[in-house]
């Protein structure tokens, strides 16, 4: 039976019956006659079908959920009785949004020195496939925002409030200032996240509310590739103040407090909502829970 959930999670995750296929290291026969005995011993169709894969049924969309708690499980139970055997040992997935990157260090760093027989995979992407990638059972954690837009059934730990700095050259029209707003900042051309990207999409609606028009002169989905744009004093933008910091100034770059009213995001820890935990996302937690107190500390000053 847990194969054939696993043929179905991978269905969901590639929408291609032979790249889904290929994911469990099967034929796609293997795995379309998988699916049709999952079908048979359930009673109900799954899968919409035509020569291709076309969707879920309401009834396979069902089954998946079903199929995620159950295959998540196996593996929890799998993890902690080799835990309880050898000691916390593994491959941790987290995925980050862009922003957040600079921070995955102040985690993994303690956690290994905990438990140094634990690897890491950490990849950078927007919110909405951070969450799809926790849904799949990709990754064992994320790293977005948690009360900006809708995280869904997760567990989250709320670790620092985003600050914006406006990034630009000291002999730039703003680069005098000990501070600027952000209908100063709409007024000025920047290089911005692509618009698929929640930060984006919140530094838009800053700009828009300080009655400006988010117009871009250049795009990227990398913040390294901004950083680098930004670091030639030709260039500006808005970066989270803690990445600035990571990356580091240097002459005649300066990053400028940006003020305003509302409260600015959340960042934080996203994992399954699921009792109990795998081992290896139960560390993760607890240094998350460890490195909050800190970071809200800073926040505060």
């Amino acid at each position: 039976m847990l194969d054939k959930l696993n043929y179905l999670i991978a269905l969901a995750q590639e929408q291609h019956f032979g790249r889904a296929a290929e994911a469990c290291g099967v034929t796609q026969p293997t795995l379309s006659a998988g699916i049709k005995q999952l079908e048979e011993v359930l009673g109900v169709l799954l899968v919409q079908r035509g020569s291709r894969f076309h969707a879920f049924t309401p009834e396979g969309q069902r089954t998946l959920e079903w199929a995620r708690r159950i295959v998540g499980d196996e593996r929890a139970l799998r993890q902690e009785m080799r835990a309880l055997k050898q000691g916390l040992a593994g491959h941790l997935k987290i995925a980050a949004v862009p922003t957040a990157l600079a921070m995955v260090a102040s985690l993994t760093t303690p956690y290994r020195a905990r438990h140094p027989d634990v690897s890491f995979t950490v990849l950078s992407c927007t919110s909405i496939a951070v969450l799809s990638l926790l849904e799949n059972l990709e990754i064992d954690a994320g790293l977005s925002y948690v009360d900006n837009e809708p995280v869904g059934r997760v567990q989250t730990v709320p670790l620092y409030r985003e600050h914006y700095r406006l990034l630009t050259a000291a002999d730039s029209p703003l680069g005098d200032r000990a501070q600027v707003s952000w209908a100063e900042v709409a007024r000025v051309p920047l290089c911005l996240l692509t618009p698929d990207m929640q930060n984006r999409r919140i530094i838009d609606r800053y700009l828009r509310a300080a009655g400006g028009e988010p117009e871009p002169t250049l795009e990227s989905n990398s913040m390294i590739l901004l950083f680098s744009h930004v670091r030639t004093g030709r260039w500006a933008s808005v970066m989270p103040a803690r990445l600035a910091d990571t990356l580091g100034l240097s002459d005649p770059i300066r990053a400028i407090p940006i003020v305003g009213t509302e409260p600015y995001p959340m960042i934080g820890l996203i994992v399954p909502q699921r009792e109990p935990m795998t081992p290896l996302t139960a560390a993760l937690v607890a240094e998350a829970r460890r490195l909050a107190p800190l970071l809200h500390a800073l926040d505060e000053r």
